[in-house]
């Protein structure tokens, strides 16, 4: 089992930045992979960036060069660096982790983490 808890939400004005944290406990290779989501109101789940334990990164088109995942290995601690945020970046920010990539780029990884709100103003 793999616990997340993610953190570093809130409020921000537009062009803005907020660091996203999410912990992980639990068996460490249930989050070999890890990776953020976001649900925006009335919009489906989209998969904004992926990391492998070894630092590979994988990044949405929507949000590249904007956006940046980096992981801790030694504090189990994965980041989403968000900067420039636009107001349609407002959405639910949830941490995913599974040991197989495949699953967290089809959106069905393992483990989720609860979510944290990111508001951006206009």
């Amino acid at each position: 089992q793999v616990q997340l808890v993610e953190s570093g939400g809130g409020l921000v004005q537009a062009g803005g930045s907020l660091r996203l944290s999410c912990v992980a406990s639990g068996s460490i290779y249930g989050f070999n992979v890890m990776g953020w989501y976001r649900r925006a109101p009335g919009s489906g789940r989209e998969m904004l960036a992926t990391v492998t334990s070894t630092g590979t990164t994988n990044d949405a088109d929507s949000v590249k060069d904007r956006f940046t995942i980096s992981r801790d290995n030694d504090k189990k601690t994965t980041y989403l660096q968000m900067n420039s945020l636009k107001p349609d970046a407002t959405a639910v920010y949830y941490c995913a982790a599974d040991s197989a990539l495949i699953r967290l780029r089809e959106a069905v990884p393992t483990y989720w983490g609860q979510g944290t709100q990111v508001t951006v103003s206009s």
